[in-house]
């Protein structure tokens, strides 16, 4: 529930007129009939110049009387007020925020940095200024409270050798953590009346002291994926090349030649380097 009231003061070029007439006027008519209370409408004049309100594009101010709220200006243009009114200008722009790389633990207790961009914009003017002490490090402190509690929901990356195989991380995932981010943020700001517009990771990486750790790991990883594709295919042509070959009848082995062959051929075929033939002009057996 909101308490924002929106008022529109009197018009301002109006005003500014009148106000002409009565400092303007108030002098030259104390200077011709040497009148000194025509000095009071001058005087009057004088203090109603404080009563001006410009208000630019995408921009408000928040009018107080001795403490008490008034309400808040949002039309554009010049408006005139009570002098005594106290004016506070709030932006109704939307702002970027780029937070700083923090050091947080993920889901598996790994230290990473990470930052957030955040996007926002105030949309209740009566919570912005005065529900919090100050709305711009408000947002400011509660989006990194947002970012440290959603690094530790999730983990960086999945680990096969450790059997993780989490749907959402942190590296892959950017769609549903930015939600899962925007939707923690704006529940956090809403005390605030601030709109979130969008909120992403900014940067992630591991932390410098375990990056070489894990890059390593990654590496290892990669190298264990690719040696299980390379093995399985190289079954799988070793069992084509042994049925061909009976199917054929191009040459009988037995049992123990087959195993040969088989052994011969998963070297060549999972080998890191060529194969350097050696030519048998003997027989079989030799």
């Amino acid at each position: 529930m909101t308490n924002e009231k929106i008022i529109k003061p009197a018009n301002g070029y109006l005003m500014l007129l009148v106000v002409l007439i009565l400092f303007i006027g108030g002098i030259v008519m104390a200077i011709v009939d040497e009148n000194p209370l025509y000095i009071i409408p001058a005087v009057v004049g004088f203090i109603f110049l404080f009563g001006f309100i410009l208000v630019n594009p995408n921009s408000s101010k928040v009018l107080l009387l001795f403490g008490k709220y008034i309400g808040t200006v949002k039309t554009n243009g010049l408006f005139w007020a009570n002098p005594l009114y106290k004016k506070r200008t709030i932006s109704l722009r939307a702002s970027n925020f780029d937070s700083e790389r923090l050091k947080v633990n993920d889901k598996l207790g790994n230290p990473v940095m990470i930052s957030t961009i955040l996007v926002w914009r105030v949309t209740d003017t009566h919570k912005a200024a005065f529900d919090v002490d100050n709305y711009e490090n408000f947002v400011r402190v509660q989006t990194d409270a947002a970012v440290r509690k959603l690094a530790s929901m999730y983990p960086y990356d999945n680990f096969a050798d450790e059997g993780l195989e989490e749907d959402i991380t942190l590296r892959s995932s950017v769609n549903e953590v930015s939600e899962a981010l925007e939707k923690e943020i704006e529940e956090r700001l809403s005390i605030a009346g601030i709109e979130v517009l969008e909120a992403r990771i900014g940067y992630l990486a591991y932390a410098q002291e375990i990056a070489n750790a894990m890059l390593k790991r990654q590496q290892a990883t990669a190298i264990v994926a690719a040696r299980h594709k390379i093995v399985e295919g190289a079954v799988s042509m070793v069992e084509m090349a042994l049925e061909e070959l009976g199917k054929k009848e191009i040459v009988n082995l037995d049992e123990e030649r087959k195993a040969a062959m088989v052994s011969n051929l998963m070297v060549i075929l999972c080998g890191d380097k060529d194969a350097s033939p050696v030519v048998n002009a003997g027989t079989l057996s030799h």
